[in-house]
């Protein structure tokens, strides 16, 4: 599949992939900073923000996506940025290519399955909303609040919303082959390789995303792995904390 991307600065190829309900468009602020020594590729993967749609949508397609991606731009060395399911993606490229990975950033998910219940509630809120009839975002708003508290999160579920020119509502993001294939989105690592290069682990003090009971897990794949604790961030570390989440990124990228 052909994804849409964004294209910044120039230099060392740098690649950043989002996370489950986000797009490029998240990360166009960090980007523009690893932009003045990068030439930085802000990736929307398939069925998120300008990317295709298709109902098969699990690690196996996006790992080919990447790679396709990179094969493409005649990529032969990158740093990889990945984001929650863009980090479990980076992970996986990292594994099967890692002649093609310089270094690795993984960014507040481990590689574990996950069963998360807020997922399902935010499955249930956005399947609330039937785009065809609000005639604002103010309104779709309201009704994601019935069951979501959290302005932050609402504003950015609600980035997938957008406005036609003839003014209807639609969704961007393909909610449905995402809810249908969650569990495999939500699926751990199997491997049995590891990836021998430098990999920096980062994760957000307020968020249970990595759990100290999971570095064994890290350190299994990723041996050479640094683990390191934004203390006031949430799972959105890069939006929480970007001078800090920029310093953690600029400090492992200096280094041999």
């Amino acid at each position: 599949m052909k994804l849409f991307y964004r294209k910044l600065g120039e230099g060392s190829p740098l690649i950043i992939l989002h996370g489950l309900f986000g797009m490029s468009d998240n990360w166009m602020s960090i980007g523009r900073r690893l932009a003045k020594q990068h030439t930085v590729f802000l990736l929307d993967q398939r069925n998120h923000g300008y990317s295709p749609h298709s109902e098969i949508f699990d690690y196996d397609v996006l790992l080919d996506d990447l790679h396709s991606f990179i094969i493409e731009q005649k990529i032969s060395s990158v740093k990889l940025i990945g984001h929650s399911m863009g980090g479990k993606v980076a992970m996986r490229y990292a594994l099967n290519f890692p002649m093609r990975v310089e270094k690795l950033v993984v960014v507040d998910i481990a590689p574990k399955t996950y069963r998360h219940p807020h997922f399902k509630l935010f499955f249930a809120a956005l399947f609330s909303i039937d785009p065809e009839k609000i005639t604002n975002r103010h309104q779709a708003d309201v009704i994601l609040a019935e069951k979501i508290d959290n302005q932050a999160i609402r504003r950015f579920l609600l980035k997938n919303l957008v406005r036609e020119k003839n003014g209807l509502f639609r969704w961007r993001i393909n909610l449905k082959a995402i809810y249908l294939n969650l569990p495999k989105i939500m699926d751990g690592l199997r491997d049995t390789r590891t990836f021998e290069k430098p990999a920096l682990f980062l994760r957000g003090g307020r968020s249970d995303y990595i759990l100290d009971g999971d570095f064994s897990l890290i350190y299994k794949w990723f041996p050479l792995a640094r683990i390191e604790t934004i203390a006031q961030a949430t799972h959105w570390l890069h939006a929480d904390a970007p001078d800090e989440f920029c310093a953690h990124l600029e400090k492992f990228f200096s280094n041999p």
